[in-house]
């Protein structure tokens, strides 16, 4: 990421990203044939990606974590593209959590 990239305009410009494959050709987009293949293979490519996480994460290989963890991360972020939501909306949430006070 370019020290001029912040965590957040990251996200923002993915999900403008994952928004403009929407329309695209499937026969030259990744995310337009996902779509294309409807929820339920979001949903299983989700599923698929959690599993590599785990076994990245129990393979003592930071690196192989990263690389799991970010396509797991990609996948999510284009399921709340489907259902309209943002990363924005996943912050604010923890945002809302984290300042609870718990008594």
């Amino acid at each position: 990421m370019p020290e001029t990239t912040t965590p957040e305009r990251l996200l923002t410009d993915l999900q403008q990203r994952l928004q403009s494959r929407f329309a695209a050709d499937p026969s030259h987009s990744y995310v337009a044939r996902l779509l294309q293949a409807g929820e339920d293979r979001i949903l299983q490519k989700i599923g698929e990606e959690a599993i590599e996480t785990l076994l990245a994460a129990k393979s003592a290989s930071p690196q192989a974590l990263i690389h799991e963890m970010a396509d797991l991360w990609f996948h999510c972020l284009l399921l709340l593209s489907l259902h309209n939501l943002s990363a924005e909306d996943i912050l604010a949430e923890l945002t809302r959590r984290f300042n609870r006070t718990d008594k």
